[in-house]
């Protein structure tokens, strides 16, 4: 019974509210324009991602995987000059993918194609 009863009250002020012919004056309208287009003009200046740029991953990836595989060529390898062999080769291929990733940054356009955009709460987007 008492949900009808609320239901009623909010239809009694709905229709309450739909008759009202209040209108607001122009000099209100006008500074209720201007604040909303200054609201406006900072949101657009604020961009409403974080974007965060992950085009070094691959490279550091890289340079840890081949710094472990030489650390573990020299424990694990008897004989002295394969295992130098084997870390030189494992430094070279880690400064390859550095270059690799250098050059990448600069003739791709990797930076952007390798970017997480988080969007951000309470931004109108």
């Amino acid at each position: 019974m008492r949900d009808n009863r609320t239901n009623i009250e909010i239809e009694d002020v709905i229709r309450a509210s739909m008759k009202m012919t209040d209108v607001p004056t122009p000099k209100l309208n006008k500074k209720l324009k201007a604040a909303l287009y200054q609201q406006e003009a900072v949101l657009a200046k604020q961009p409403a991602t974080h974007n965060l740029s992950l085009w070094y991953l691959p490279m550091i990836l890289n340079l840890i995987t081949f710094s472990l595989l030489a650390l573990f060529a020299l424990i694990m390898i008897d004989n002295t000059y394969l295992s130098y062999f084997a870390a030189g080769i494992c430094s070279y291929v880690g400064v390859a993918g550095i270059l690799l990733t250098i050059v990448g940054v600069k003739r791709a356009n990797m930076k952007e194609d390798i970017t997480i955009r988080i969007e951000k709460r309470g931004v109108l987007a």
